[in-house]
């Protein structure tokens, strides 16, 4: 918004001129996140701590300390990240911009939907919360919509090669797409759902997953300003995708009230994201790499995500097929704490092994 009223008065104005730089506005929107997510978090969970009353339904068959550390602490602090981003990004952002709108609405989307989830658990003091298949049908159509614009987005690069906007990049080497044609806003709905659940699973421990999302976000917010430019593209020889790069802007608002909720989220959590916050931030990630052609790398920097999502599916078919089960619990999170490994012991390690796995995922920028 700033960008729209206030860049054309810069002729007039010279100051007005740093508006320009996606650097100057990343810096702006991530400072407004955070402080909002400051300034709100407080009354934010004192209301929610007095309409929940008992808080978070707690699984039964989760850790017995769970069931006496986290009773009563509210949900839905979603909102703590999902407001002042949404702000931030219209304050900040080009509004002409159309991969921001499809990411924020993306990341709008599955934040209703998480609502939903979490306002369902919340009445009727359950943790099953909205009918599972419901829920993947509306992500799917949701995410199916966004993936086709986005798809016509790519297509409409003149330097794109054949195919370009129904393919996928194989990271690590130069020139090598996948076409799959028709079959590419299934995969690309694919990817933003499973990143979106892949994020929900991961939401079991205080501040275990809004540091990996920070992470995954940031490396991919580098993508996207990288992949937006034709100098960097050229010189990295990667696919170039014209208006990626005001996703960076994007992804700033969401460092910022990342940031911020930590504050409230840190051990012992005052407040915990919810369903409308892993099902959003995870959506959001996985929509921005559909939109920079990187889905693929989004699976090495989200690495720690994948790992908690096929716990569970092990688990399932385990269980399923013969019985027994591969972990003490799942997601695996849960396995550790079985094994006697403290909360915070857990938490750190996973994000030191974020950490290893967005420091992979950015060598494929550069090792091809």
């Amino acid at each position: 918004m700033l960008h729209y009223f206030l860049f054309p008065l810069a002729d007039q104005f010279q100051l007005f001129n740093v508006l320009k730089y996606i650097s100057f506005r990343s810096g702006g929107a991530m400072m407004t996140s955070m402080i909002l997510a400051f300034m709100f978090g407080k009354p934010i969970i004192d209301w929610l701590r007095i309409k929940q009353k008992h808080g978070q339904p707690i699984r039964e068959d989760g850790p017995e300390r769970h069931i006496i550390e986290k009773a009563g602490t509210p949900t839905m602090g979603g909102v703590l990240i999902l407001f002042p981003a949404v702000l931030s990004t219209i304050l900040w952002t080009d509004l002409s911009n159309i991969h921001m709108w499809i990411v924020l609405g993306i990341l709008i989307s599955f934040g209703l939907i998480g609502f939903a989830d979490d306002y369902t658990k919340v009445t009727k003091r359950t943790h099953a919360g909205v009918s599972g298949r419901l829920r993947l049908l509306i992500e799917f159509i949701v995410a199916g919509v966004a993936v086709y614009v986005m798809a016509g987005l790519a297509s409409g690069s003149a330097t794109a090669p054949a195919g370009f906007s129904s393919s996928v990049a194989i990271p690590f080497f130069k020139d090598v797409l996948i076409n799959l044609g028709p079959f590419y806003v299934l995969f690309g709905a694919f990817v933003i759902v499973g990143a979106s659940n892949a994020v929900n699973l991961t939401d079991g421990l205080d501040g275990l997953a809004i540091v990996p999302v920070m992470i995954a976000a940031g490396s991919l917010g580098l993508i996207a300003y990288i992949v937006g430019r034709v100098d960097y593209t050229d010189y990295l020889q990667l696919p170039y995708v014209p208006g990626t790069s005001e996703l960076a802007v994007v992804v700033a608002a969401l460092l910022g009230g990342g940031l911020g909720f930590l504050w409230w989220n840190a051990p012992p959590a005052m407040i915990f994201m919810g369903d409308t916050g892993s099902l959003s931030l995870g959506a959001a990630i996985g929509a921005i790499a559909v939109s920079v052609k990187h889905e693929i790398v989004l699976a090495i920097i989200g690495g720690l995500f994948v790992l908690e999502a096929v716990s569970v599916i092990i688990q399932v078919a385990s269980f399923k097929l013969t019985g027994k089960r591969v972990f003490k619990m799942a997601p695996i999170h849960h396995h550790f704490e079985k094994l006697g490994w403290a909360e915070p012991t857990i938490v750190i390690r996973f994000w030191i092994i974020a950490v290893v796995l967005a420091l992979v995922g950015l060598a494929t920028l550069k090792l091809r």
